[in-house]
């Protein structure tokens, strides 16, 4: 009678423990979505050519109201009223309620960009991406517990390829330093959380289809 041998769990020390939380609340879903708006915003020679600092600050907090406070907010009252057990999230059924809450805001700030004048196109099309994602993340919640980081990471990756495509502006080091992060990332959550592999690998698809699929709606 044969006997299968499985091999050990990887052991890994505290401080790559301590790194991969750091990591996780560095690139928490809300923060990427964050540093995506303002690199189009401040760092993309191409989308805002024209538009004063002062304009440029606006719509940037028009993001953080929208897409990270009220989120944020919305977290702590669940939490608060006992709809939740834990600010991080750690069941399916916890982020049913959350998911559905956050949808709302996220479509808000594609509403919000694609009504307002003087906003260029890109944010309004990185928003409903944003705001797709989640939705994608709602329905594979049903089924598996997917990486919110990694949908974040497939997004920011996602966003930087279709700038290939629509901007002038070289988009080579973004791009590579995306791809670096989302790899980053996906080895964090792996290390800090109950994650499987298929959880982080269908997170990471997700956000990047969200933003193929918005890119492709406004173009």
């Amino acid at each position: 009678m044969s006997t299968t041998y499985l091999p050990d769990p990887v052991i890994v020390g505290p401080a790559i423990q301590k790194s991969a939380r750091f990591i996780s609340w560095l690139f928490h879903p809300l923060m990427v979505g964050l540093y995506m708006a303002s690199y189009l915003i401040y760092l993309d020679p191409d989308f805002f050519t024209g538009i004063g600092n002062g304009a440029r600050n606006q719509i940037l907090i028009i993001y953080v109201i929208n897409s990270v406070f009220f989120p944020i907010l919305a977290v702590l009252l669940c939490r608060g009223l006992g709809f939740i057990q834990s600010i991080y999230l750690r069941t399916q059924k916890e982020r049913i309620i959350l998911y559905a809450i956050t949808m709302i805001f996220f479509f808000w700030t594609f509403y919000v960009f694609k009504n307002k004048q003087d906003t260029p196109a890109i944010m309004a099309q990185m928003s409903l991406g944003i705001f797709i994602s989640v939705i994608f993340a709602f329905i594979a919640n049903i089924f598996l517990k997917i990486s919110m980081h990694t949908t974040a990471a497939g997004g920011l990756v996602g966003l930087f390829t279709v700038l290939l495509y629509t901007t002038t502006a070289s988009v080579n080091i973004p791009l590579v330093t995306g791809i670096f992060l989302a790899g980053l990332i996906s080895s964090a959550r792996l290390l800090a959380s109950d994650h499987q592999v298929r959880e982080i690998i269908w997170g990471l698809a997700a956000g990047f289809i969200a933003q193929a699929v918005a890119a492709w709606f406004f173009n």
